[in-house]
């Protein structure tokens, strides 16, 4: 990593001619007042945990004079330093007595003024200038520092400010403002980390919020501007630590766990010619003992300093309760529940998760604290309790999931609206190798289709009116369910279900086939369930159910997990190396990039990894992403991911000019597309007004070095599997830029918020969205008991197949934090960002899209009172507002934050 402290010498007398290395020279109190440090070490004996979260704002004074000239022709400019960390400053001298002289004597932050103009006598860039931060009051929680400067006649304006923290813990800039300029203030957004010069000696760039291409960059800050993103690419080499700020790719080689005295625990790296990934952040772990393709595992994964906020903003919030859920309360509940596979005897007892709760030990009632939508005090005796709130499903029709026109409704305005399919062949049939998996034709005739609609039309009629929708998971899932049955506690069917179009726009469920291939000596066996009318076919059928909503979570849970969370990792990872700060487009899309990465850190920790939740609860078990990794390989597009062309690849719509949007819907009531178009259309209209005014003509955006990199490195680096694939977008026009941007933006923003804000509105309840099918149906092998004991009480047999109390209620702990909106959170189009504010071109388009997303609302709420629409609204439905730009905190069921934060 280059260090840029050499930029500049500290003497004001001798211009700089170039950024070379130079001698770095430290600063300090008198030696009998400095702390012991240990040589060989990167720590110090005093060294304390504290942060500084600082604003700093600068106007006018006349004092410093690091660069010589006279008081005639200087303006003078004084920094004001705010702190915003409650407490922070009391604790200082405490801390380390070296920092609390370092206060005390004003020697805190260095500040350096960068001139965006070269000398005209040399040809090199100019001299900084530069000034100390003294402490001079505390204002409430804030402690305020001041720091003063001369600016000489003809400097130029200040582009770029360099920082080097002088104390032994991290400060927090969040902003800098520079007044005393003829013009006006110079506005400096950091939001930012500085190491401590102790950890790094290199000097931090901050760039004003001015935006360039890289062709317009000011002379004086190109070298600057290449610097920085040398320094955010690093080496490659090396354990990361906590203060760096590196972005390097990395496989998924960190889910597995093989040095484990478990040998379940090893894993495939993801992110291979057999099993291709988008790629994560490196961390430079060393390699495992028994597998050196993996990395090994600790508590805390790296992820790059300015990527985690948890010390800033109360946004992270959800982060940081998920993983007090992750690490300290669902170990807690294995020790209340200690058989993992008791299940619920009879539904009542599923009822006390939400009137009487899981009792909690006293020894840990600091979740309370902790979890305190969760944990609640439920006696006087101040005894408390896992307490699950009810969620809006079971509060508006308790019974709503046993019901047909639910199970369909949700396809379209659930928790996932994403694997819905119009039927374009007919019939069915597999793809797979039927010397492997068995005959590849389905079970689910035309006389069995149009028996079940009732004469209304034919199967041909109904395929030409596009009547026939399907939830297909056969092919996805088959070549598992030999090794998924190998696991105890679970099972796997490949499934396919059916629909119809009734003539009121809903849909009707009309068939179910669960297939197992051939296991050993047993051959293929596959079955159809119906809607029946007798006993035996009713419950059947809600056995049936039971297995196809295991298999849809796969999508939520696996599926859109990589479509959002891990996708987006190599746009930002590339972003960052290759998109100078400065960078117009760096700066559009920052906004949605906020927070991914910790999250993603966390996921690949507790979630995700062996042994994690999603292994451990949901129906594949330990292949759970390796499944993703099939879906990837087979299913993911890039220029597919925007809403239209995903819509128009799974049937549910058309081209047709001469029609809102651009799209005429196969379902016209399908909530998640009316409302998602709406926003995809507001999204692109303010990327189209923001690319439109820094790329006016198509030679611009081919000339942009650093923009076509970062697309490049997108795709040969962060998605390197497909980096082949003829299908990726070039970018030669702002139009092909003006997709790609929304694209991404709507993945991040829109895509996201539809399939994860509702998850504990609809699964909160888990009979309506079981993660797991922990039995095969009765009928595969009807001889056995289990057959006997379904005829004898059908109930139990269902409850049997549904989750074990333990994993019911840890995926219920996890899914409503994951629900739930911070108290700050960001939301889509509400606050615009400095750079864009400071831009009256881009200020306006803005203010433009934050109209039209609070249009997007009154129209949500308007269609929600439409009783026509039956799919988003009725008695006892749950309203769809899951697109609805903007909410209150919790779990709220609507929201759609700018990024993918939790």
């Amino acid at each position: 990593m280059m260090n840029t402290s050499h930029l500049h010498k500290l003497s004001s007398t001798q211009p700089s001619s170039s950024f070379l290395p130079k001698p770095s020279i430290r600063r300090g109190p008198p030696a009998s007042l400095l702390p012991t440090e240990k040589r060989g070490s990167s720590t110090l004996e005093f060294q304390g945990k504290q942060k500084y979260l600082l604003s700093i704002r600068a106007s006018v004074t006349d004092n410093v004079k690091e660069v010589k000239t006279s008081k005639e022709n200087a303006s003078s400019v004084k920094a004001i330093i705010r702190a915003t960390a409650p407490g922070l400053l009391s604790n200082l001298a405490s801390a380390n007595p070296f920092d609390a002289y370092q206060d005390w004597a004003g020697k805190t932050l260095l500040l350096e003024l960068v001139s965006a103009d070269i000398d005209s006598a040399t040809g090199l860039e100019k001299e900084t200038i530069k000034g100390y931060a003294k402490k001079v009051k505390t204002e409430n929680d804030e402690v305020i520092y001041e720091s003063e400067f001369k600016v000489p006649a003809g400097y130029g304006e200040v582009g770029a400010i360099l920082v080097q923290n002088e104390l032994h813990k991290e400060i927090f800039l969040n902003n800098i403002v520079l007044d005393g300029f003829p013009n006006s203030p110079i506005h400096f957004n950091c939001s930012s980390w500085v190491h401590s010069i102790y950890d790094n000696p290199s000097k931090r760039i901050f760039f004003s919020n001015k935006s360039y291409l890289p062709n317009d960059t000011p002379t004086g800050l190109k070298k600057l501007r290449e610097t920085d993103l040398e320094n955010l690419r690093g080496n490659g080499e090396g354990e990361r630590k906590k203060f760096d700020r590196i972005y390097d790719y990395d496989t998924y080689n960190d889910l597995g766990d093989p040095d484990s005295s478990s040998d379940d625990l090893a894993r495939p790296v993801l992110g291979s010619k057999a099993h291709p990934y988008p790629r994560r952040c490196r961390t430079g772990r060393p390699r495992s003992k028994k597998d050196p393709s993996s990395e090994t595992r600790s508590n805390s994964v790296y992820v790059p300093r300015d990527e985690t906020f948890e010390d800033v903003k109360t946004s992270t919030f959800g982060k940081t309760t998920l993983k007090s859920v992750l690490h300290a309360f669902l170990p807690t509940l294995e020790v209340i529940l200690l058989n993992p596979n008791l299940g619920f005897p009879h539904f009542t007892e599923i009822d006390t998760l939400f009137k009487e709760g899981i009792p909690v030990p006293k020894d840990k009632n600091f979740f309370q604290l902790l979890l305190p939508r969760l944990v609640k005090t439920i006696t006087d005796g101040g005894d408390e309790a896992l307490l699950f709130e009810s969620p809006a499903m079971m509060e508006r029709d308790k019974f709503s999931w046993f019901r047909d026109e639910e199970f369909s409704r949700q396809t379209l305005a659930g928790l996932n609206p994403y694997s819905l399919e119009l039927v374009t062949e007919w019939p069915l049939k597999s793809k797979l190798d039927p010397e492997i998996y068995g005959s590849p034709e389905s079970l689910i005739t035309t006389e069995l289709v149009e028996r079940e609609i009732r004469g209304v039309m034919t199967i041909d009629e109904a395929l030409k009116q596009k009547k026939m929708f399907i939830l297909d998971y056969h092919d996805l899932l088959l070549p598992y369910v030999s090794k998924v049955r190998e696991i105890e506690g679970t099972t796997l069917y490949g499934s396919r279900t059916l629909f119809f179009l009734t003539m009121e726009g809903t849909l009707k469920p009309i068939a179910i086939e669960l297939t197992r291939p051939p296991v050993g000596d047993k051959p293929q066996w596959k079955q159809v369930f119906t809607p029946g009318w007798d006993g035996t076919s009713c419950w059947l059928w809600r056995l049936a159910k039971a297995h196809v909503c295991a298999h849809d979570w796969l999508s939520p849970a696996c599926y859109s997990l990589l479509r959002t969370h891990c996708c987006t990792e190599p746009y930002i990872i590339a972003a960052n190396r290759q998109l100078s700060a400065m960078h117009p487009i760096y700066r559009l899309l920052h906004p949605h990039f906020r927070y991914t990465m910790e999250i993603n850190a966390l996921a690949r920790e507790s979630l995700i990894n062996a042994g994690g939740i999603i292994e451990s609860c949901f129906s594949p078990g330990k292949y759970a992403i390796e499944l993703s990794s099939v879906a990837y390989d087979q299913l993911w597009r890039f220029d597919m991911e925007a809403l239209p062309a995903d819509l128009i690849r799974r049937g549910m719509a058309v081209e047709d000019p001469t029609a809102e949007h651009g799209l005429k819907l196969s379902i016209e009531d399908y909530p998640f597309a009316n409302d998602g178009l709406i926003l995809w259309d507001a999204i692109k209209q303010w990327v189209r007004d923001y690319v439109n005014h820094y790329y006016p003509d198509s030679s611009l955006v081919e000339s942009d070095k650093e923009l076509q990199d970062w697309w490049t490195e997108v795709r040969t680096k962060g998605h390197a599997d497909k980096k082949d694939e003829p299908w990726w977008p070039v970018l030669k026009t702002p139009e092909e830029l003006v997709n790609v941007l929304t694209t991404i933006i709507w993945v991040a923003a829109g895509h996201h918020a539809a399939v994860n804000f509702g998850q504990y509105v609809y699964a909160g309840y888990f009979p309506n969205r079981p993660t797991i099918a922990r039995t095969n149906m009765p009928t595969e092998d009807p001889v056995d008991d289990e057959y006997k004991n379904f005829l004898h009480k059908p109930e139990f047999a269902l409850l049997k197949c549904f989750p074990s109390k333990i994993q019911a209620t840890k995926v219920m702990a996890v899914l409503d934090v994951l629900s739930s909106h911070s108290p700050d959170e960001e939301y889509l189009g509400d606050q615009t960002e400095p750079s864009w504010a400071e831009n009256p071109v881009t200020k306006a388009a803005f203010e433009r899209f934050n109209g039209r997303l609070k249009e997007l609302e009154g129209i949500i709420d308007e269609r929600n009172t439409n009783l026509s629409l039956k799919n988003r609204t009725g008695a006892g439905v749950v309203p769809y507002e899951l697109l609805k730009p903007f909410s209150k905190p919790g779990v709220t069921g609507m929201g759609v934050p700018n990024s993918i934060s939790i």
